[in-house]
């Protein structure tokens, strides 16, 4: 059981079900963070296309996308966090 409750991808709003659409392109599913971002649209809004742009290649970052990998990879290994 999470702590915060993540929002259904049934749901009826509109704006939260483009969003879905967008990461699922993005990244083939919907992670459970951005079932909780939908919670505030507002925010998930702003975050959605940083997000993008911080995540892929090219699109304006330093960092390739195996260094980026890499990281969240050691992040979660020093986190004891299942990846």
């Amino acid at each position: 059981m999470s702590r915060i409750e993540l929002v259904d991808l049934d749901i009826d709003d509109k704006e939260i079900q483009n969003m879905f659409t967008a990461v699922t392109a993005m990244l083939g599913r919907v992670p459970n963070s951005y079932k909780v971002l939908a919670r505030s649209p507002l925010v998930a809004k702003m975050l959605v296309p940083f997000n993008a742009v911080v995540q892929r290649e090219g699109a304006g970052s330093v960092l390739s996308t195996k260094i980026k990998e890499m990281v969240v990879i050691k992040t979660s290994h020093i986190n004891a966090c299942s990846y």
